[in-house]
């Protein structure tokens, strides 16, 4: 990687600091005077989000800063076979029509914030929903720790070692202004910056794209060139045979754990109206198309020789862009890149910190908090998330990140028997969603860590193989014992927990012998 540029650093340092001074000025009216604090307020933004905020919010939500150096690292690292990640996003708006605006509907209906609340509201189980803040939070901090990665790529493209003693001061900072700025006000503050996101992530895509048709390569060239150079390494721009099994399911995964993510259910519920959720769920496909571009820029990437080191594969595009742009241009294009880190990764602090004010601390050691008190802990909680995942991202190497984050997808996948089905049915025995819930995250996480943390494995049939995606056969586990379960254990007379479909809020704390009050 060659040395960095002093206006590459400079544009990049302008870029990254002026949306982080804008987002402080929006603080400054984020909330209207006189209002009460409210979880509800500061996690879900009093649940008043309009369609544009919603949509810019959900779109850059869902589409991380990881995705957009991660899609183009895909399919310059395997060709073809990385366009699962578009195929998965084709799939996930009639999917997010399906689920959002039920879960939307029914969390207004009880009064739920996150995703432990739903589970509770629906099934009466403490349990329950104690395993899906385990998997929320599991789940959620490799994936912030993943926005960190794609921080660290943009640096890496201009030549700048993120791990160097001397950088990482400066990667803390940006972090820590972020958390000052953004996480006191919540999540209205997120979806002001999220039409930031927006606009600087179509500007991003949009000059790279000229910038291609500027040094006189066609699209044609492009895939000519790259095709040659998977051939090569063995490679193919078309998955190869044997392996559409291993991409159907990796593509139907991802759209299972994306529904359930903490964070995408926090921008879900933050919606105004349940038709608006709807519709900003149909601006989902601009995003896809977007994404598609990225992906074109890994194959661009091939095609031109860029060089990623080994491992890092994530720096394809990036270098592209900097070897395509003047140093200056570059700045701005790469800090674009920085930017789109950093929205989600507000996002899932605010969702993770609302778990632990709610579903952990209120519910299990204070149970009388105030709601000004549940705020009070949600935003001491957020900055601690985010300081956490930054230390993690950084102590570890992007690789183990990767790694972590696809054991995260295999458990965040096994809460949608309990919350994705929450809005539709209450068929499931709770005790039988605890037990399928813990089949499946044990032994989906033994599958990949005894395949050396690969998300694919190979399981025998008879005498054939197939190559399936990890959380979606844990996932089937999941299901197959809780339906069993909950077939037995309705036969016995085994009691369920209460069911709260006609109370207007969420049900009552458990108490606590451990509890005592804070004021």
């Amino acid at each position: 990687m060659s040395s960095a540029s002093g206006s590459s650093i400079l544009c990049f340092t302008l870029l990254v600091a002026g949306v982080g001074a804008g987002a402080w000025v929006l603080t400054r009216r984020a909330a209207p005077v006189g209002e009460l604090p409210h979880p509800a307020g500061w996690a879900l933004a009093c649940r008043g989000l309009g369609l544009g905020s919603t949509a810019v919010l959900l779109g850059g939500t869902v589409y991380t800063a990881y995705t957009v150096v991660a899609v183009p690292g895909l399919t310059y690292a395997t060709g073809g076979f990385g366009l699962y990640a578009l195929t998965y996003t084709v799939l996930l708006t009639p999917a997010a029509l399906l689920v959002l605006p039920r879960l939307h509907s029914f969390a207004r209906r009880h009064g739920s914030v996150t995703t432990a609340d739903i589970a509770l509201a629906r099934h009466g189980s403490h349990a329950l929903s104690l395993a899906v803040v385990l998997s929320g939070l599991l789940a959620s901090m490799p994936y912030l720790a993943l926005q960190v990665v794609g921080l660290e790529a943009a640096l890496r493209a201009m030549g700048i070692d993120p791990t160097d003693p001397r950088v990482v001061p400066g990667i803390l900072l940006v972090f820590t202004l972020v958390a000052a700025a953004v996480l006191p006000r919540g999540l209205r503050v997120c979806a002001r910056v999220a039409v930031f996101k927006a606009l600087l992530t179509g500007m991003l895509l949009t000059v790279a794209l000229v910038l291609l048709l500027r040094s006189g390569t066609s699209s044609s060239w492009v895939f000519h060139e790259a095709n040659r150079r998977l051939t090569a390494g063995g490679m193919s721009q078309v998955p190869p045979d044997g392996t559409h099994a291993a991409y159907a399911t990796l593509a139907l995964g991802s759209v299972l754990a994306q529904l359930v993510y903490p964070q995408v259910v926090t921008v879900a519920l933050a919606a105004r109206r349940t038709d608006t959720l709807r519709r900003a769920v149909l601006a989902l496909p601009m995003w896809t198309l977007a994404l598609g571009g990225f992906a074109y820029l890994g194959f661009a990437a091939l095609a031109y020789g860029i060089t990623a080191p080994g491992g890092h594969a994530e720096i394809a595009a990036p270098a592209l862009l900097r070897h395509l742009a003047p140093p200056w241009l570059a700045g701005l294009l790469l800090g674009g890149i920085a930017v789109a880190a950093l929205l989600p990764a507000a996002v899932m602090a605010i969702s993770m910190a609302a778990l632990v004010a709610r579903n952990i601390y209120t519910e299990y050691f204070n149970p009388t908090a105030t709601p000004k008190h549940e705020v009070r802990i949600a935003r001491t909680a957020a900055p601690v998330v985010l300081l956490g995942a930054l230390v993690f991202a950084l102590l570890l190497k992007p690789q183990d990140a990767v790694n972590l984050h696809l054991l995260g997808g295999v458990w965040i996948i096994q809460t949608v028997p309990t919350v994705g089905s929450a809005p539709f049915t209450r068929w499931f025995h709770p005790r039988a969603l605890l037990a399928g819930w813990a089949a499946g995250m044990v032994t989906g996480t033994a599958l990949v860590v005894a395949h050396g943390f690969d998300s694919v494995v190979s399981l025998g049939f008879g005498h054939t193989s197939v190559s399936l995606y990890v959380a979606l056969v844990a996932l089937a586990l999941n299901l197959a014992v809780t339906t069993v379960l909950t077939l037995l254990l309705d036969r016995v007379g085994v009691p369920r927990g209460p069911d709260h479909r006609s109370a207007r809020t969420a049900p009552p704390r458990r108490g606590s012998r451990f509890a005592f009050r804070v004021d």
